[in-house]
């Protein structure tokens, strides 16, 4: 398995993580919960699941395997952003708001991911069945 491998596996994991997490989200605001310290952390971990998806596409630009489409770029960077400027805009709050914010966002952190693996390549091998 090579490196491209991992880095579109990593991007599966990222896009079921990001699902399970927008489905814990909003579930929890529809039960009237706001955002626990589990609910946090594992925020914090579907993010640095993503700096570690990033560094392993970092890793494959210098090395010359650059994506087919460059809006690859984009959707990585917008979702290694996404969550850090959610934190900004609810300053830290932990309200029943804020559980709804971070389950709808994880959403569409999940779609931004599949975007991102569509752009990827021709044929992510990590697809293949």
């Amino acid at each position: 398995m090579d490196l491209a491998d991992v880095h579109c596996r990593v991007g599966l994991s990222i896009v079921f993580f990001t699902f399970v997490l927008g489905a814990w989200g909003v579930i929890a605001f529809l039960r009237g919960s706001g955002v626990t310290s589990s609910y946090f952390g594992a925020i914090v971990i579907g993010e640095l699941l993503v700096v570690a998806q990033g560094l392993l596409g970092f890793i494959l630009v210098i090395t010359g395997r650059w994506p087919m489409d460059a809006l690859h770029f984009l959707y990585g960077i917008v979702v290694l952003l996404m969550w850090v400027m959610v934190y900004i805009y609810t300053k830290g709050a932990m309200t029943r708001r804020e559980m709804l914010i971070y389950g709808v966002v994880s959403f569409f952190v999940m779609g931004l991911a599949i975007r991102g693996i569509m752009t990827g390549g021709a044929a992510p091998s990590c697809l293949a069945f």
